[in-house]
């Protein structure tokens, strides 16, 4: 921590879609809950000054700057959280684990194994000298998610028998929809399958307990060429309309998955960007010998739980609104039926984050559970290559998971 130990002086890279909900999350976490260190949001860094500034001043940032080298090797900086795209995130962490900074590092943790198995091999190293490093996988941080694996951990569904996990979104089904960044391989690593197949890989293994341990999948690019974009953006780019020049999307449209978990569940994925009329849909389904939970990201404060050891004139699936103050994380929002948002999940990302850092305690998810969905990812994209044979997700090294 800084010279106040009960500060911890945050510096962010990036400022675009993540960052801001990092910044958000970041401005509001100490205003909620009450912990042990409160974060200051110091710094930011962007590669435009003008733009970098702009979101200094908006976002609530002390300081900005454009070179994230300055940003890391800062003595008065604690924590780096990086917001940026894959292509940068494992020399940006490993250059603030080596600084001795805590480190939080979005989703993938990195565009490949190589990339995420060094990453995690730091942070063991780092973490011995006391430096804290987290993945961002925030859905782990809605209330709802946090109570369906608390009924999972209790064994309130029994033996878990099948998991159901789709992530469908639409917003590049234009073929006129201009090549962003997230459409290019060399700096998004991947397609709807890194960017929210990780997302529904990391959020069932979560709630289970159980990792995937082979795959057979198929990928697929439904549109292979795009208008280049007037700018690099996100997912509200606009193209330029002088020009007709285009470049190759090298990146998956969709993923489509069949898995084994390690106890014995069957389980299915899908993740597309193609799936018409679906904004950010979210659905994951558990069904055991005992019950089925299911989880649905538009109804983000509700659970469908069926308790099947109920009378049979008894049964059928319950909505439960998870609001209420013994609910995961809501002590410290509003009174019980008065629902929160996308935005409070990294809030309480945050929250936990320092909690963990400012009491010495191992975050999660780590850097070396982020290169355990990485790996799932590289076996999905091996069995597509493939033929869709099936493919066992490769063992994470020992120097990562020590």
């Amino acid at each position: 921590m800084s010279t106040n130990d009960n500060e911890l002086r945050v510096g962010m890279v990036g400022y675009a879609f993540m960052g801001a909900a990092h910044s958000q999350a970041w401005r509001t976490v100490n205003r909620v809950f009450d912990l042990p260190a409160r974060a200051r949001m110091a710094l930011i860094c962007g590669r435009d000054a003008g733009k970098v500034a702009e979101a200094a001043d908006r976002l609530g940032w002390d300081e900005h700057t454009t070179d994230w080298r300055e940003l890391v090797s800062r003595p008065d900086i604690d924590v780096v959280d990086i917001c940026t795209p894959g292509d940068s995130h494992a020399e940006i962490a490993l250059a603030a684990l080596a600084a001795g900074k805590h480190v939080l590092c979005e989703k993938p943790l990195a565009n490949t194994v190589a990339e995420a198995q060094e990453m995690a091999a730091a942070a063991a190293v780092a973490r011995a000298g006391g430096a804290r490093s987290m993945c961002g996988f925030n859905y782990r941080r809605v209330p709802a998610v946090a109570l369906m694996r608390q009924l999972v951990a209790e064994g309130r569904l029994g033996e878990i028998r099948h998991v159901r996990a789709t992530y469908l979104q639409d917003w590049i089904v234009d073929p006129q929809f201009p090549l962003v960044w997230r459409l290019r391989k060399e700096v998004s690593g991947s397609g709807a399958l890194g960017d929210i197949g990780a997302h529904i890989i990391d959020l069932t293994q979560y709630v289970t307990g159980q990792q995937i341990t082979g795959v057979s999948a198929v990928t697929e690019t439904f549109v292979k060429e795009r208008p280049l974009p007037s700018e690099s953006s996100g997912l509200a780019a606009q193209t330029d309309g002088g020009s007709a020049a285009t470049g190759p999307v090298t990146v998956d449209d969709a993923a489509i998955f069949v898995a084994r978990l390690n106890g014995g569940a069957l389980a299915t994925y899908e993740a597309t960007r193609f799936a018409t009329g679906r904004k950010n849909a979210l659905r994951v389904e558990i069904n055991g010998s005992l019950g089925s939970v299911a989880f649905d990201l538009e109804r983000l404060n509700e659970l469908e739980y069926y308790d099947a050891t109920r009378p049979t004139a008894e049964q059928g699936f319950s909505r439960i609104l998870v609001t209420e103050g013994e609910h995961p994380y809501l002590s410290a929002w509003w009174p019980p039926g008065h629902i929160i948002g996308y935005e409070h999940s990294f809030t309480h990302q945050m929250r936990d984050f320092i909690e963990a850092v400012a009491t010495g305690v191992d975050p999660s998810p780590s850097f070396a559970e982020a290169l355990q969905v990485q790996l799932v990812l590289d076996a999905v994209v091996r069995s597509a290559e493939l033929g869709s044979s099936w493919t066992a997700v490769e063992p994470a090294l020992a120097t990562a998971t020590a």
